[in-house]
């Protein structure tokens, strides 16, 4: 019989916000040396440059003097630019829908800037009018209601078009991106057949016009790594002439590093590709500049495995790098390092410049294009917290990471920030508190300081049941911060597939789920960073149950909860169950709503007898082809 017990958990990134102009705190940061090979890309997406000028923004390098954005960058190690294109991102009377305005003639500017730079592009089709990414991926207006065969010649055409401009002007191209974040969706297109077309029909145009460029595809959520190989496998199938397998990698969704190296590296030895990070960046600071929402931000379900800070910048972009470096990649383009606020006075003022020059994420014009998102979003910069330059435009230390990485920096050890403690402790179990906290120090290495809580009721934390609390304290003079659990005891094992063991859950599949296994993905999870997931293409493929058999359980009644969210369900039969002595003695119907949309069912009242054993599970079953869902959280709490 188990008994009741104190649950010490992991230690998790704790947050430091900074204060707005940051420029001035140029206190050396610590830069790791890495071993880069020659030519390898450490590159920078700046597709909101013009819009940025034309708003106002005035670049500056670390002393304050204005200069050139381009040559900036190169001075600082950049030697790589990339540019996204969109078809036509303006409305039916002109106005631009924001996020650069990123045309063909913004494309060939942009080229002619880092041209004078001596930096070549990397040119980003979406081959859509707007932003093109997992979640939607719309066919430009032009091209609306056409067959792949129609599309397919306009696609080279505008292929063609845009790096025949380019070209005329005298702008290098390293390298093309057909498409972005394709996550088996392209330009209106759903079919791998189809997407491959596409591709195909970009590639003609790229082969004749720059010959020696590089032709990259775009992914999203190497988290996944089944998903990355099906990919891989469907672009070979059908014989795609491409050169690079390009990736996102923003830590916060992401998974780890090591995951990105074996997912590219199984890519790289199957099938002889090179890989590449198109997109990283990180937050130096949780504060947002321009009265727009940022993406990352106070809260959220996302990992933070680098302090937020300056050096935290610094080391994840050196840990990139040197993860790509490790596993022959061949580079790094950091998203959106200038997109920094047009003005700081008030929402207003600022978006009368995002509507106008289109420097926000998204214009209200947009929403003839994109009414679900940008048409009802519509705003600015939601990552001037992840720039490399301030809110006034000043270059900050963390810019000069680039040109540092090949020789390293040395700084003085120091603690960077502290991590906020976790700890969940059962309501019937003595309450203990951690007697340390993790600093993290400037090279990115732990050091547990002694810390000191505030006093706490402890009669009072338990008489209030199940709830969460924030404690203070300080470590060494500094304030630490623990989030505190208290729960009630759990008698299934590992009900939130936190621990790597998952043997204590048996899976009947019913019917060939492709996907059917735990996941490490924090932005998907109820609690914790892992859940069990499930997805399949095929119509009628998910079909199983998912349960764990408990033994030794005192004599009483107890409550079974178990969570679940998902989509693209069609008809579905889902239900919780408990079993005892392997007859089902109860169910609860459940469902798969939306996204984040967590539906939990509760079957209470199971009455246990000594020397019973009780199973609880989920059986999910659903009808339409594409079917997803993540499942976590499973209790077995007595109800006494």
């Amino acid at each position: 019989m188990r008994k009741p017990l104190c649950l010490m958990l992991a230690l998790v990134m704790g947050l430091c916000c900074l204060p707005l102009t940051l420029a001035e705190e140029a206190a050396p940061l610590y830069v790791r040396r890495v071993d880069l090979p020659e030519g390898f890309y450490l590159g920078m997406d700046v597709s909101s440059v013009l819009a940025e000028e034309a708003s106002g923004v005035v670049y500056r390098d670390a002393d304050g003097t204005p200069r050139d954005l381009f040559e900036l960058l190169a001075e600082n190690g950049v030697n790589l630019i990339r540019v996204r294109v969109w078809n036509d991102p303006f409305d039916s009377e002109g106005r631009g829908y924001g996020g650069g305005n990123n045309d063909v003639n913004a494309l060939v500017e942009i080229g002619r800037r880092a041209a004078a730079a001596g930096l070549p592009l990397l040119v980003d089709f979406h081959y859509s009018d707007f932003w093109a990414d997992p979640s939607k991926q719309m066919v430009p207006k032009a091209w609306e209601g056409l067959s792949i065969r129609q599309k397919t010649p306009l696609v080279t055409e505008f292929t063609r078009d845009c790096l025949t401009r380019l070209k005329e002007a005298g702008v290098e191209v390293a390298m093309v991106q057909l498409g972005n974040e394709t996550n088996g969706r392209l330009c209106g297109e759903k079919t791998w057949m189809n997407i491959y077309k596409v591709m195909n029909a970009g590639c003609q145009a790229v082969r004749e016009v720059y010959p020696q460029a590089k032709i990259a595809v775009h992914f999203a959520n190497p988290e996944n790594a089944e998903s990355y190989m099906t990919y891989a496998s469907k672009l070979d199938y059908y014989s795609l002439d491409y050169d690079v397998f390009g990736t996102s990698y923003y830590p916060y969704w992401h998974g780890t590093l090591d995951n990105l190296k074996q997912v590219l590296s199984s890519i790289q030895e199957t099938y002889g590709k090179q890989v590449m990070v198109m997109e990283t960046s990180y937050a130096y600071t949780l504060l947002d500049g321009d009265f727009s929402g940022n993406t990352i931000g106070e809260g959220g379900a996302y990992e933070k495995p680098y302090p937020i800070s300056l050096q935290g910048q610094v080391n994840e972009v050196t840990d990139v790098a040197a993860a790509m470096a490790e596993i022959g990649g061949i580079g790094v383009c950091y998203w959106e390092g200038a997109w920094v606020p047009v003005g700081t006075s008030s929402w207003e003022e600022n978006a009368a410049r995002w509507e106008k020059y289109g420097s926000g994420w998204a214009a209200s014009y947009a929403g003839e294009y994109d009414p679900e998102d940008a048409g009802k979003y519509y705003g600015g910069s939601a990552c001037d917290n992840q720039a490399l330059f301030d809110w006034e435009g000043r270059a900050l230390p963390s810019l000069a990471v680039f040109r540092l990485l090949r020789e390293g920096q040395d700084a003085p050890l120091k603690v960077d920030a502290l991590e906020d403690a976790v700890a969940e402790c059962d309501l019937n179990a003595p309450l203990t508190l951690p007697q340390t906290v993790n600093a993290v120090m400037n090279d990115n290495s732990r050091v547990a300081l002694p810390v000191v809580w505030e006093e706490v009721d402890e009669a009072a934390l338990k008489a209030a049941g199940e709830a969460k609390y924030v404690l203070h304290g300080t470590a060494d003079g500094a304030e630490a911060t623990l989030l505190l659990s208290m729960v009630k005891y759990n008698y299934v094992r590992n009900g939130s597939f936190e621990d790597s063991d998952v043997s204590m859950w048996q899976v009947t599949d019913h019917a060939a789920c492709a996907q059917n296994y735990c996941e490490e993905k924090k932005t998907d999870s109820l609690s914790g960073v892992r859940h069990w997931h499930f997805y399949s293409e095929a119509a009628g493929s998910v079909n199983f149950d998912l349960e764990q058999t408990v033994t030794d359980l005192p004599e009483g009644s107890y409550v079974y909860r178990i969570s679940v969210m998902g989509g693209d369900a069609g008809e579905s039969t889902l239900y919780s169950y408990v079993k005892i002595n392997g007859e089902l003695a109860a169910t609860q119907q459940t469902q798969i709503t939306s996204w984040n949309n967590w539906f939990t069912p509760e079957i209470s009242g199971i009455e246990v007898h000594t020397g019973d054993t009780v199973t609880v599970g989920i059986h999910v079953e659903c009808a339409a082809g594409g079917a997803w869902g993540k499942i976590d959280d499973a209790m077995l709490n007595s109800m006494e």
